[in-house]
């Protein structure tokens, strides 16, 4: 695989849904913690860098109320988060330049300032992880290519409830659209930066 280069200033690191709730489930193939782990060294060397930081949390409301509630063959169960559920957690290390979008239903852009965070500070790649890697990750991952977005996908800082959630996207889709990467790679495109 060809090494990436990296543009600080017009790149941001994109986490998705690595709060309080999310993060208490079991993913695979990789362990949440090993995400999160992972996720805090990319957030570290981003800030050392000088790339902008960007944490998605989803608020699904009370009962669930503002996630999207449609007709399917296999409807969501209703569920009444527990307090604190949106909260990033805190060893991620956010700083105070970072910033914190909140969402309502899996895709960053739709309905929040996503876009207009990025494209007021110019920024042309995404460096993307987070949890689920088929749902928040893929479908935030989709609006960003219909945006004209390159795309650096930390296939390690990221990871599903299944496993071929997880690998149908890191295997098939996202190389379509971008560049899969582990959080090493990137690591060492952003320290080569700095030197």
């Amino acid at each position: 695989m060809d090494a990436i280069s990296i543009t600080p200033a017009t790149t941001a690191l994109v986490l998705i849904d690595l709060q309080r709730g999310i993060t208490a489930g079991t993913t695979v193939p990789h362990a949440t913690s090993l995400v999160v782990q992972n996720a805090t060294q990319l957030v570290q060397a981003c800030h050392d860098a000088g790339v902008l930081v960007i944490f998605v949390r989803v608020d699904v409301g009370p009962d669930g109320v503002l996630f999207p509630r449609v007709d399917s063959d296999v409807p969501r169960p209703a569920f009444n988060p527990s307090p604190g559920w949106s909260d990033l957690l805190p060893e991620l290390n956010a700083g105070q330049r970072d910033v914190t979008v909140t969402k309502h239903q899996p895709n960053a852009f739709f309905g929040t300032d996503l876009e207009v965070q990025l494209s007021r500070r110019r920024i042309r790649t995404i460096i993307i992880g987070g949890i689920s890697t088929n749902i928040g990750v893929e479908s935030t991952a989709r609006a960003a290519h219909e945006r004209g977005y390159d795309q650096i996908f930390v296939e390690d800082a990221m990871a599903a409830r299944e496993a071929d959630l997880h690998e149908f996207p890191v295997r098939r889709f996202f190389p379509t659209i971008g560049r899969v990467r582990s959080t090493a790679d990137v690591i060492t495109a952003l320290s080569a930066v700095r030197k």
